[in-house]
């Protein structure tokens, strides 16, 4: 665990010399969000749950989404009482199957989808830091922080279409590791820490995958590292102090899904506040294809229509 706080000490470090600074972040005050739906994975707890509260004080009607129906309903009444509106949806992202059922039953509530935010994850101190698979028979960590969102956002990608300007915002991390195509679901040689980064960077590779697929006009997808070691329950899985509070990295989720000044810009990695550079390997084309296409495969999806 020592290892994974140096290496994880050692990545904030870089991303503060590659942070580039192209637009001042909008401060408190956004406009409303008042009749747009906003879906947020892994809402009922930590920045999911504090992204959803403030998103419903602006006035968006919130889907919250978690595998605890009663810490579900306390987020569902706190947004009702105030601006906003929400509803519970239930699934486990370490099913596939239960990824299917949340998509299809959004498409069918729902005729608008404005915000997709793919915030739901666990870290390396999950089962102890052991190997455990999925339902699907996946590494579980690849599967819940990234091939799951993968799957609910191609399942939601058309409402998301007709719900244009939209956007989708992954939440990845500054603890980035490069795809091991050779060994991706880590059978041969496992490692906690590696898993978590791995399957971070392949939210960044996917978030900058579709970007160059779509008009920016339209949809916008973007990711971002929003704070280190916040004090949530995937960093105390850890036992390490936590570094930043759960309130600086929602500011900073909340900037990348309201700011006016971010309106039509897609492709973009951001730590924290500001526009960063995120591990090489995202900005290889050949790479996030490879990905996009193995990811496909991983979840019984028909191959991408090619542009």
């Amino acid at each position: 665990m020592q290892s994974f706080r140096k290496f994880l000490t050692a990545v904030m470090v870089m991303s503060s010399f590659t942070s580039i600074a192209v637009a001042q972040p909008v401060g408190s005050e956004y406009p409303s969000l008042a009749g747009r739906t906003v879906l947020i994975t892994g809402s009922t707890d930590g920045l999911g749950r504090e992204t959803a509260l403030r998103l419903g004080a602006l006035g968006a009607h919130v889907l919250v989404h978690g595998r605890n129906a009663e810490r579900g309903a306390e987020v569902v009444e706190e947004i009702n009482s105030g601006a906003g509106s929400a509803q519970f949806y239930a699934a486990d992202l370490g099913s596939l199957a239960d990824v299917r059922e949340l998509a299809a039953a959004v498409r069918e509530d729902h005729e608008q989808l404005h915000l997709l935010i793919n915030n739901a994850g666990i870290g390396s101190g999950f089962a102890d830091g052991a190997r455990q698979t999925s339902a699907d028979g996946y590494e579980m960590i690849f599967q819940v922080n990234y091939l799951s969102h993968y799957l609910l956002t191609d399942l939601l990608l058309p409402l998301l279409e007709t719900s244009a300007p939209a956007q989708v915002i992954n939440v990845a991390s500054g603890a980035q590791r490069s795809v091991n195509f050779d060994d991706i679901m880590m059978e041969r040689s496992f490692d906690s820490n590696a898993a978590y980064s791995q399957s971070k960077l392949a939210q960044i590779l996917h978030t900058f995958h579709l970007a160059t697929r779509y008009d920016a006009a339209e949809l916008t997808f973007n990711t971002l590292h929003p704070a280190t070691m916040m004090d949530t329950t995937l960093v105390r899985q850890m036992s390490s102090p936590a570094r930043t509070t759960v309130d600086e990295g929602a500011t900073a989720l909340v900037n990348l899904a309201a700011s006016p000044a971010l309106i039509g810009r897609t492709g973009l990695y951001f730590n924290g506040l500001r526009e960063a550079r995120a591990s090489s390997q995202a900005y290889d084309a050949a790479a996030r294809q490879r990905l996009d296409t193995l990811s496909r495969e991983l979840t019984g999806l028909p191959p991408e229509t090619p542009l």
